[in-house]
């Protein structure tokens, strides 16, 4: 027998055995996977195409010069390339014109096809977008996108962004816009800005996002456009006057701008003008009044949300403010309240108006102070009092009226109820709830305003009542599952929360939610700590 025989019965006998070993065992089939696979053929293929072997294609650029490929490699990276070589005419043809694309930028898509890198430069960032939306490669889309962001300066944001407009790049679009709007007055100094047409004009400054310190600078931005063409420009000025906000411009400036000539010889204008100085005089005269359309509405680009906190002294009786950035976790002095606020209420309209109510140095009181934070240098000013005094109140906000629910006024508790009137700046009495309540939780859900738990004599309630103001009556519904002196309520996603609060001689962490489309209350998760009159 020969050597190379007996070799192939002992390789033979020697996989009989392994076959033998293995059904002896439990074996799982395991499926492995080659990390490097794909880009090990990438570079094969990439190395095939450097030495120009199996290669079927060849493109010839519009400046004359070949660049070539494999159609099975191209077709799979770019629809535009599957749809040429699928198509019976170009199918058979080993050589094909790109008149769209010269030879460095085609060189570079293919290249990227299969390398997936990709050079981007300040001098080819414009070609290479334009050829990566003809060959459908949405990744080099990207990246020009990417890098384009990246340069945006007050220089160039226009012209960026009108490119990308007209490449339907929608990120991009949609940066260089808001990157226009934070850096509104240095764009506005440039050549460029004064290039833009009038429908672009319109939609920054109606824009609630325009960074802009003082309202009058917008004006400015508006009449430097209108003048940079005035014979042509002129008759848009009415439509972008309408959405410059001179109502809280301060009345000297108004009356500056008064002077405009261009102003005074366009009625529309005109009236814009009055009706800003109308408004000044308002205000003059009552320190609230919600604007009715965004004219009236500072701009809110940039606005900090922050938290505006009440800070009770272990050495004093009065109270500080600060603001509280929870992004930056940084504290720092709000406007002081000159009364000593203790048991008030607190509510807030639209996100600007802070109303404090009643509770001064732990009395009932019928006082009431308003901050209006989004004023330039805000400061407590009193509003008019309420007609019962109440401390341990409830406070909710329902169609930007602010209602005063319960509290204990002397020694009892209460069940009236009030709403300020903001068209007549007066407050006035509404239905009563049918139960006395003080240190109640107060939310407004589906237009209805709910009083939640609280106390009366001493003893915690676990009951709920809703006011309907379109019917001016209170009703009843589900009781608590648990009585809640110092709740707390929120509102979110449909369902009402009761929050802490204290019960049975202790004080709760307990958490349990309204649901009014079946009316039940139901538990949640505890909270880690207890708490009495969260807000």
């Amino acid at each position: 027998m020969s050597v190379k025989e007996m070799d192939t019965i002992q390789a033979s006998s020697c996989e009989n055995n392994l076959k033998q070993a293995l059904k002896s065992n439990d074996c799982e089939p395991t499926n492995f996977r080659n990390n490097s696979h794909s880009v090990r053929i990438l570079e094969d293929l990439q190395s095939l195409r450097k030495n120009e072997d199996f290669c079927d294609i060849r493109f010839k650029a519009d400046d004359g010069k070949i660049v070539i490929g494999h159609k099975i490699v191209l077709s799979a990276a770019s629809p535009y390339f599957r749809a040429i070589f699928s198509n019976f005419d170009e199918s058979n043809k080993d050589l094909i014109n790109i008149k769209e694309l010269d030879s460095t930028i085609l060189k570079l898509i293919v290249d990227y096809i299969y390398t997936g890198k990709i050079m981007v430069t300040k001098e080819n960032v414009q070609a290479l977008l334009s050829a990566a939306n003809v060959l459908q490669l949405d990744y080099v889309n990207e990246a020009c996108a990417e890098f384009l962001q990246k340069q945006l300066d007050p220089s160039n944001c226009i012209v960026i962004k009108a490119f990308a407009d007209l490449h339907k790049c929608t990120g991009l679009l949609s940066n260089s816009e808001a990157y226009i709007k934070q850096h509104f007055l240095e764009v506005a100094k440039g050549e460029d800005f004064l290039s833009l047409s009038s429908e672009d004009l319109v939609k920054l400054v109606s824009s609630n996002d325009l960074a802009v310190p003082f309202e009058e600078k917008v004006f400015e931005c508006v009449i430097k456009w209108i003048k940079h063409d005035l014979d042509r420009r002129n008759d848009f000025l009415p439509n972008l006057m309408e959405h410059v906000r001179l109502p809280l411009l301060k009345p000297d400036i108004l009356f500056n701008i008064y002077e405009e000539p261009l102003l005074n010889t366009i009625p529309k204008c005109n009236n814009y003008l009055v009706e800003a100085l109308s408004y000044n005089h308002q205000k003059s005269v009552q320190h609230f009044t919600i604007p009715k359309t965004i004219k009236f509405k500072p701009r809110q680009f940039g606005s900090q949300k922050v938290i505006l906190m009440f800070n009770k002294s272990d050495t004093s009786s009065m109270r500080s403010t600060e603001w509280y950035d929870p992004a930056t976790q940084l504290r720092e002095n709000a406007p002081g309240i000159n009364d000593c606020r203790q048991l008030a209420g607190l509510g807030v309209i639209r996100d600007q108006f802070v109303f404090v109510m009643g509770g001064v140095n732990e009395r009932s009181s019928k006082s009431v102070s308003m901050l209006d934070v989004s004023s330039q240098s805000p400061f407590w000013v009193p509003m008019v009092d309420m007609l019962v005094s109440r401390r341990r109140l409830g406070v909710g906000v329902l169609d930007d009226s602010i209602y005063a629910v319960g509290g204990c006024g002397g020694n009892s508790a209460l069940n009236s109820v009030e709403v300020f009137d903001v068209s007549i700046q007066k407050w006035r009495l509404v239905a009563s709830m049918s139960t006395e309540r003080c240190d109640l939780g107060v939310g407004v859900l589906n237009n209805l305003l709910y009083a939640v738990g609280g106390a009366r004599s001493g003893k915690c309630l676990k009951s709920v009542e809703y006011y309907d103001p379109a019917l001016d009556t209170w009703s009843s519904v589900a009781e608590m599952s648990e009585c809640r002196d110092g709740v707390s309520v929120g509102v979110l996603d449909g369902h009402m929360y009761a929050v802490g609060g204290y019960s049975s001689g202790e004080y709760l962490k307990s958490v349990e939610f309204y649901r009014p489309s079946d009316g039940v209350w139901s538990s949640v998760a505890d909270m880690h700590f207890s708490r009495y009159r969260p807000v």
